[in-house]
Order: structure tokens, then sequence, then C-alpha cells
């Protein structure tokens, strides 16, 4: 009788669920839902005004997801829930709320609802950079050891500024709140009802080491007395590894979902560290860009070394036996998707439905005609902020180069090789601090849909690149974790390992760097770096003198 597991993947906007044949492989079904609140960058759904750089989401969302993309999944494979061997679940990070002790939203009790420090901070949310940069001087001056595994900085997408910034701005939330958690643990706490903190989320954005865990209780001090016991009142030192089990689902989540009383559960782990697993990375050398609406780079390593820009470095984050060091870029999938929603002219927009496909495959159709330094273009991939190598959100974007004769597709060109560039960056650091990479793995729709721009990546980085086998890296990479938190005795695997190396998948095409797109590329590279050191690193302050501007 063949089994399956179930991988869940939360992202940004959407939901979903992969059905996996834990035997062949074989993908039976995936399911998809659309987060009904979205994103919430302006307002909450009562019409109160959010402030710059706020991103949030309501959490009942994800439980709805749970409900409608596992039903499916049952409804259109027709597999018996008693066949179902575990469930892995990853979500965006960091991404967190503040609960009461029973696991209740903040903002689902009474006199939260309209509260905003209550909801859910998604992963981009940015208004706690200035948190980030007192903990960043804070930890400098007081010679923390672990700020330089976290690239020298930590930011402000990460708990502790997030946390920072509650306090500081609504006391009363945190006062009220008896928790707060990432938002993939709490998904897990439903399912199972009980916590079961993961060890990948709470390393690469809690800045807790397996060896000594939290910074100190005199750290914490330091940042603000009332968070002096932190850890204890609303974190948890109960930190479990991503290749166990948090516990067995509920007979209130199995009602909720439609799968069997006690299925056994995953820890959670990142949604772009699922996808290591699913690609077959093994070992050194290897760096996985998982690429959506962000990208983020995850390389393994048998050393722990610091890499500046890095945004963390995790003892078993990804597989038993590796350190994994993350990267990462806070806008790729979105920036494209800015100027398509924001910039592109009508002409374009009818061409496109009169055509019958998206903009992006004919801005990309257009802009794939253009050769390396055509366009005379050049960009700053910092409409999000910069994650690595800078980890400074009170940057953004540049395009260098405009004339009235500029085309949307060379904008569009420009703003891809703009975020390869970045890629380029990061992949230097790591050289530099001798950690070589050989060769790129991409997975992600973005690897999946558009060869154009996996081209420019490698011509970019001077790097052959693989791309992942599954379109769903995500959900089967939480999937082969459903594996792992089940019996070895039903499933026939001893370790996530060993399903990682089977049911792991990658692709027979490779790209190819080009020899001489290589050559030009080289040369628009070394213009990158003096824009992007001149506005990046303090010669020039413009864009950090424009965004304050704008919050008066």
């Amino acid at each position: 009788m063949a089994k399956y597991s179930i991988g869940i993947d939360y992202g940004t906007l959407s939901a979903r669920a992969l059905l996996l044949n834990i035997q062949t492989g074989e993908e039976v079904c995936v399911s998809e839902m659309a987060y009904p609140h979205g994103v919430m960058d302006e307002c909450l759904p009562s019409g109160k005004r959010l402030g710059d750089s706020w991103a949030l989401q309501d959490p009942q969302d994800y439980l709805d997801a749970l409900q409608v993309t596992i039903g499916e999944l049952l409804q259109k494979s027709g597999v018996s829930p008693e066949d179902i061997v575990g469930i892995g679940v990853d979500f965006t990070s960091c991404t967190i709320l503040p609960t009461l002790a029973d696991g209740t939203p903040l903002c689902k009790t009474e006199g939260f609802e309209d509260t905003p420090h209550a909801y859910v901070k998604l992963w981009k949310h940015h208004a706690a950079q200035y948190c980030a940069d007192e903990l960043n001087a804070k930890a400098e001056a007081m010679g923390e050891k672990w700020l330089a595994l976290y690239g020298g900085k930590i930011s402000s997408e990460w708990m502790i500024p997030k946390i920072m910034q509650i306090l500081k701005e609504e006391p009363r939330v945190y006062n009220a709140c008896d928790q707060i958690l990432e938002a993939g643990d709490w998904v897990v706490w439903q399912l199972v009802g009980h916590q079961a903190r993961s060890a990948c989320n709470a390393g690469f954005k809690g800045i807790y080491r397996h060896d000594t865990g939290y910074p100190s209780k005199a750290f914490f001090r330091a940042l603000d007395p009332r968070l002096e016991n932190v850890v204890e009142d609303k974190l948890s030192t109960d930190i479990r590894p991503i290749d166990s089990c948090a516990g067995y689902l509920t007979k209130a989540m199995a009602d909720w979902t439609g799968l069997k009383e006690g299925t056994p559960v995953a820890v959670e782990i990142m949604d772009s560290i699922a996808s290591v697993p699913a690609c077959q990375i093994d070992g050194p050398g290897k760096m996985l860009m998982i690429m959506g609406t962000s990208t983020c780079h995850e390389v393994l390593s048998a050393e722990e070394r610091g890499v500046p820009g890095t945004c963390g470095i995790v003892k078993d984050g990804a597989l038993p036996g590796s350190f994994c060091y993350e990267a990462g870029q806070s806008c790729v999938g979105d920036h494209f998707s800015w100027f398509v929603n924001r910039c592109l002219p009508s002409d374009y927009k009818e061409e496109a439905e009169q055509r019958g496909i998206s903009p992006h495959v004919l801005l990309t159709e257009k802009a794939s005609r253009l050769k390396p330094g055509e366009s005379g273009l050049l960009a700053l991939d910092w409409w999000n902020g910069v994650r690595s190598v800078l980890m400074d959100f009170d940057l953004s974007g540049l395009i260098l180069g405009m004339t009235l004769r500029t085309k949307p597709e060379e904008i569009y060109r420009a703003l891809i090789e703009a975020t390869a560039f970045g890629t380029r960056q990061i992949i230097d650091a790591f050289e530099t601090a001798g950690a070589p990479i050989h060769e790129l793995y991409a997975a992600g729709g973005i690897a999946s849909k558009n060869a154009m721009a996996m081209q420019i990546y490698a011509d970019i980085c001077n790097k052959p690149i693989k791309i992942s086998g599954s379109d769903q890296s995500g959900a089967l990479g939480s999937a082969i974790l459903g594996i792992a938190a089940a019996d070895p005795a039903l499933t026939g695997y001893k370790n996530v390992n060993e399903a990682a190396r089977k049911l792991g998948k990658i692709k027979d095409t490779v790209y190819h760097p080009m020899a001489g797109n290589v050559a030009i590329y080289a040369q628009l590279f070394a213009e990158y770096k003096k824009l992007h050191d001149y506005f990046g690193r303090g010669e020039n302050n413009v864009m950090k003198k424009l965004r304050a501007l704008r919050r008066q």
C-alpha cells in the first residue's frame, strides 16, 4: 500500500500544500490558497492607517489555508488519511505574532482588534529598523561575539528588533501577550496542541545558538530593562531540531483538516531552508538560491565562520551534520512585479492581453533580444532595502542611465541584472571569507519559468546554475521532513538525509556562463560595486535623508 506525506509551504501571499508519494517521489497533487487579507501594508481591515515600511498579516488566514488546501489534496487524490505518515510545515521568516498562553492571537482578543502591533508582523516589515540600529550598536559596544556570526549586523526583519518595536511603541501589547513566536511555530502549535519551537527559526532569526542559547540577560537589560527576562517571559528555551517530531495532530485539527488524529507533525522549518533537502544540497561549495518575492541564499559547510553580510549560521539548520549559512536579498520577484504593476505602459498591457500572455512574459520576450550592456542602464536592487550584504533597510532603489529613448523592456532587464549583481556581491562575500562557491542551484517560480533570468545570473555570477526538479521545492522539503517525523519502520527511511537523497529532485537543465556575456557583465559589475559602496556605505546618505523626509 502506498504511503504519503504532506508538505505545507506558507509563502508571502499564499499557502501551498503538496501530497508526496514517499516511495516513488511522485508529487501526487498540489493545492494553493491566497490569503484573503493578503499583506496589509497600508491599513488594517478596519481602515486604520499603518506607518511607513509596515507589513502585517491576519493569522486566521493561515488556519483557513490549512483547511482549504489539505481538503483539496484529499479530494483530488482520493488518498485515505490513514495512508498519510506525516506532515511538514515551512513558513516565511522572520514572521512573528503575540499570543495568549493558549495560543490565541492577541489581535483576535477584545481591545486589540484595531491595534497594529497585535497582528502578525510579516518578514518584510521593516519599521523596526531603528530598533535594529540600537541593537547592533549595543552589541558592538558590548563586544558580543555572536554578532560576527550574523554577518556583523542583525536585520530589522529579525525577531528581537520587532519585539523591541512592540515594547517601545505599544507596551500594552507586550504586557498583555504571554508569548511572541514565529508564525510557523504557531501553526505547528495549533496542529499538535503545544509549543515546539524550531531551532531553524530560533537560530537564524532569534539570535539563538546551539551551544550558548540566547544572548545574556545583561545584553537584553542593556537594550531595555523591561527586556531582561524576555526569553523566560515571551520566548522559550525548549528549542527542537528540525528533523524531529513536534507532536501529533489533535482531534480538533483532524476535524478541521480531514486528516487522521495522531498523524505525526514535524518541527517547522523556514521556507527557504526547506528547499535544501528538496534540491539535494548535501555539502560545501554549493549555493542554493530560493527565488520568489525575495531571494534567500543557502550554503552548507562543515565549519563555522563569520561571513560579513550573511544573515546567520545554524548548526544542523538545514540537514543534520552541517552548518547552514543564509544570506538574502529582500526584493527580487517583488522588484519585477513593482515595475509591471506601477510602470508598464498601456500599449504593453494591451499587447499582452491581445496575445493572451502575462506582462512578465511579454517583457521577458522583448528583454531577451537585448545584449548585455545594450540598455545603457545600471540599477541598485534596493526597492525593499538591503538584506545582504549591507543589512540596511533605510536604503532604496536606483536606476542610472535613463534617457527619453529608454524602453520598458530595458528597465525590466536592468532590474533583473541588478538582482543578479546583488547575488554576485553575496557570492564574493562568501569566497572572500574562505568559503568558495563552485556551483549554483535555483528553486522557486523565477527559476522554473524565466530562462532569460537564469542565463543572466549564470553570466553575471560566472557559475553554472542547476534548477530544482520541483516547482514546489519548499513544500517538497517540508513533506520530506514530514517523513522524518514519522516512524522509520513505517516509512522505510532512517533519517531526513536518506529521504532527501532519494526524494530530492534536480532537472537535467544547466545554465552555463557564456564567455562573451561574462566579460561585459564583469565591467558592469565593477560599476555596480562603486554605486553599491557610494550609496550604501555612508559616502552619500541621500537615500536615508529621503526616507527621513518622507516620514516627517
